[in-house]
């Protein structure tokens, strides 16, 4: 048998090829492009160009219909899932490359997806095969799932998976952080609505508000135009506001109405606390204005007194909080109104031994305060695999001996992955302690040295669990 990991480290040039040609492919979930297409064209394009691939390494391939796919090696009864996702979320603003075409400077490998999942899903592969060449006595199967729609929060692709091929037995997803993460915090979505009555007219009036990339992004800008008889007042108290708090806001004209614009910094939306969120910023400022209809003018005084900068729902009810996984996390993800109704997108977090609805219970009599109505649009169920499961002690066994890294232990994350997706899985890198965070902001990029080492240690998690007994 030859040495797998001698054989990983000669794909060195070869893996930064494929991840480029992966990056080069705007993979942002779309509407529907036909039958095989049901996240659009880009989600399409990047999933055949990545079936093709492990075609050609040899890797026996399934497509269920263009939701979801595996590469596949090995045989046997068990089957260990290694679940990968090939979309993207949008690339924002302010990149100083092009976010789809892949530049490798310093190491360092930047376009959207490289670090968040595109770079962690080529490593993977390659991991497959360097042990599948080396000749290991596989003894159970190894599929490489690929989910395309892990970003959109539906995870519509993974269900005709798990409906036509079943769950893999045990597994992990490259997704998240080294050394190991068993347990990941509860995660809903959902809408606070509310309607407006026809506005008086005459008056400062609101034509639309408008913010945010998508719900699990800390939103980078946000913008409202208003109209009034005269705007010198508001553009004083704009200027006023941006000298006294700091904030990037701006106004210009649009016709006969006043655009006024913030700029906020984005950041995951299981790490709010990593950006400043622009709708938090605008809401703040329209707080100082007076608009003539009653409704608008509730609408933001809710966002003020029971949202506004607050990251753990203390505002609204909802500081819930548990051993395992800390406070509930409160992100904001996009705001949407204009002259009949208003809508802000939240995405929550919520502690691993509590459930949606104790969030929901929480934040009741703060919307039926002011007149909100809530729209339920997603619950992931949290994951929490123990300490001493024989998945995570191996995992961790392999980190240590990879790294000398004998400190860091299992940790919990606000953030969601594949693996809760699975019966018995964990996340299991690729980012390393220390290593800047990258995923859903501009210049996201990998590290070249950090992908080829986490190659490896998923190179020896493969032979541990499925070439020895």
């Amino acid at each position: 048998m030859e040495n797998y990991q001698e054989i990983l480290k000669g794909y060195r040039e070869e893996m930064i090829e494929t991840l480029s040609e992966l990056i080069g492919i705007r993979s942002v979930v779309e509407a529907s492009a036909g039958e095989g297409k049901p996240f659009g064209e880009g989600v399409d394009k990047v999933y055949r160009l990545m079936l093709k691939k492990c075609e050609d390494m040899g890797f026996k391939t399934l497509d269920v219909k263009g939701y979801s796919g595996h590469a596949e090696m090995g045989e046997g009864d068990e089957t260990m899932g290694i679940l990968v996702h090939l979309d993207v979320v949008p690339e924002g603003e302010g990149w100083t490359t092009d976010p789809y075409k892949a530049e490798l400077k310093d190491g360092k490998l930047y376009g959207r997806g490289t670090n968040d999942d595109k770079g962690p899903a080529v490593a993977a592969l390659y991991a497959m095969r360097a042990v599948m060449e080396s000749g290991a006595p596989l003894k159970k199967k190894v599929r490489l799932i690929f989910g395309l729609d892990e970003e959109a929060g539906e995870w519509e692709g993974i269900e005709p998976y798990i409906e036509t091929v079943g769950l893999p037995d045990f597994g992990f997803t490259p997704d998240a952080d080294f050394p190991l993460i068993n347990a990941e915090m509860g995660i809903i979505v959902f809408d606070l609505v509310k309607k407006f009555k026809a506005q008086p007219k005459g008056g400062l009036m609101l034509k639309s508000i408008k913010g945010g990339a998508a719900y699990n992004m800390v939103p980078p800008s946000c913008t409202a135009v208003v109209s009034a008889d005269n705007y010198s007042a508001i553009k004083e108290k704009a200027e006023a506001f941006k000298t006294g708090k700091g904030y990037d806001i701006s106004t210009k004209p649009r016709g006969r109405s006043l655009e006024i614009s913030v700029k906020g910094l984005t950041a995951h939306g299981a790490r709010p606390e990593k950006g400043i969120n622009a709708v938090s910023i605008m809401m703040e400022f329209l707080g100082e204005l007076r608009f003539e209809n009653d409704d608008i003018n509730d609408f933001i005084e809710f966002y003020n007194k029971k949202i506004g900068f607050c990251l753990n729902g203390e505002k609204i009810g909802a500081l819930l909080h548990d051993e395992i996984t800390g406070d509930l996390i409160w992100n904001t993800g996009l705001i949407s109104a204009d002259e009949k109704a208003g809508s802000f997108t939240i995405n929550v977090r919520y502690p691993v031994t509590l459930t949606a609805a104790d969030v929901y219970e929480k934040i009741g009599p703060h919307l039926d305060e002011y007149g909100f109505g809530v729209v339920k649009i997603t619950d992931k169920v949290g994951l929490y695999v123990p300490e001493d499961d024989k998945l995570v002690t191996t995992l961790m066994d392999i980190y240590r001996e990879q790294t000398g890294d004998y400190e860091s232990k299992p940790i919990a994350i606000g953030g969601g992955s594949y693996a809760r997706a699975m019966n018995n899985g964990v996340a299991f890198g690729i980012k390393f302690p220390g290593e800047a965070a990258t995923e859903h902001q501009k210049d996201e990029f990998i590290d070249i040295d950090n992908m080829m080492k986490g190659a490896a240690i998923y190179a020896d998690a493969i032979y541990r669990l499925c070439c020895e007994e």
